[in-house]
């Protein structure tokens, strides 16, 4: 189930410089340019973000993993398998 975007409020008109030949390539396929930067660019803001949030987090991740490394899982004896 794919959860709604945050970025699907209103429009803002904006500039975007585009190589002309990607366009008419776009347009002859039915693609909608519009669309398309919307994905993209949101994709890349997503990808950022992430990698951001791993920056921000990257001591208590290393220091999870030390300990899961050094003391196992903390509910290990519970898993099925």
């Amino acid at each position: 189930m794919n959860r709604p975007s945050r970025f699907e409020g209103p429009k803002k008109a904006t500039n975007v410089s585009l190589s002309a030949d990607l366009v008419e390539e776009a347009k002859r396929l039915g693609i909608n340019v519009s669309e398309a930067c919307q994905g993209g660019l949101a994709a890349e803001v997503k990808k950022l973000r992430a990698a951001a949030w791993q920056e921000e987090n990257r001591a208590a991740i290393e220091s999870w993993n030390a300990y899961t490394r050094e003391h196992g899982l903390p509910l290990a004896k519970y898993r099925l398998f």
